[in-house]
């Protein structure tokens, strides 16, 4: 235990702190999603998304103040690929006459623009694709499960797919706070957050599993601190890293694609915190142990071994 005592940082000596602070992490984000709700995109409730390219680039303030002084609520004006190229989007449903009158507002003081495409998305649409992401997300927790479970061991499936729950609950959270808009771009993002929480969690499981079957002394908290203080520093290396390109993709990817970038952002930040804490923590509760993860012995083994003991006349020589 003195090994232990000179680590820098006693993970699973907080980890009551931890548990506290992620149960309550929680509990707000559901909360939040209860009271606020998420502001969810055209692609959930239906729509027009309209694209225009302009000759100069437009003040996007500019043209939200021309939209709502001809009478338009509810859209979202971003650029799309370029600083000339400008994507409304809003809640009102229509056909080509909309996309025509809402040009027509816009050019109304002499701005030179062209339509380039209008998409109309009905409301029914916007149903099946909210039952099919929720039905999308339990089933990769349910692969997750089953995967990691075959891979290692029960247990280990239980403490990585709950850290992954963990982490959508907390995003979703998160967007319902600031009332980002939620649309299919952020829905990839979350399936990403799980596949990065998940790698990590991996990591992290695949130490504990070798030092349990590698170390003669300590026990499980000990195991598992150690495991973790091995392999925390590749943790932050990833994270950091793959921050940098997210606030990157953030800074100079275009407003069209900043929800996904913020999306993983809080995803990456919190699927770390979760591999190292939530997952190990589970594995603590629900009380792994080295006998758990022992090898099956080979049938025929101590024949093996009775066979190759050299004659008792070999070994007076």
């Amino acid at each position: 235990m003195s090994d232990t005592q000179k680590k820098p940082i006693d993970f699973m000596g907080i980890r009551k702190i931890a548990s506290v602070f992620s149960i309550a992490l929680v509990i707000i984000s559901i909360a939040l999603l209860a009271v606020r709700g998420l502001n969810l995109g055209m692609d959930f409730t239906g729509g027009t998304s309209v694209e225009l390219e302009y000759q100069q680039a437009p003040a996007l303030e500019n043209v939200r103040q021309t939209l709502n002084a001809a009478g338009y609520d509810n859209f979202v004006v971003q650029n799309f690929g370029s600083d000339t190229t400008v994507l409304v989007r809003m809640r009102e449903s229509g056909n080509d006459e909309l996309a025509r009158e809402l040009t027509g507002a816009l050019t109304a003081d002499g701005t030179e623009l062209e339509l380039v495409s209008s998409e109309f998305v009905g409301s029914q649409v916007g149903d099946e694709l909210k039952e099919d992401s929720g039905l999308g997300l339990l089933i990769a927790l349910a692969v997750v499960l089953i995967y990691v479970g075959m891979r290692f061991q029960f247990k280990f499936g239980i403490a990585s797919v709950l850290p992954l729950a963990h982490d959508v609950i907390i995003v979703l959270g998160v967007f319902a706070l600031f009332q980002w808009t939620f649309d299919l771009s952020v829905l990839a993002a979350l399936l990403a957050v799980i596949g990065y929480s998940l790698n990590d969690t991996i990591v992290v499981a695949d130490r504990i599993r070798e030092n349990f079957r590698k170390l003669r002394e300590g026990d499980s908290w000990f195991i598992i601190n150690e495991s973790i203080h091995q392999t925390i520093s590749r943790t932050i290396n990833t994270s950091g890293t793959t921050l940098v390109v997210l606030m990157a993709l953030y800074l100079f990817g275009g407003e069209a694609i900043n929800n996904f970038a913020i999306a993983l952002m809080v995803g990456v930040v919190v699927g770390t915190y979760s591999s190292i804490y939530v997952a190990a923590n589970m594995l603590m509760v629900l009380g792994v142990s080295r006998q758990d993860l022992m090898l099956p012995a080979k049938e025929g083994a101590e024949d093996q071994e009775e066979e190759e003991q050299p004659p008792e006349w070999l070994n007076r020589m």
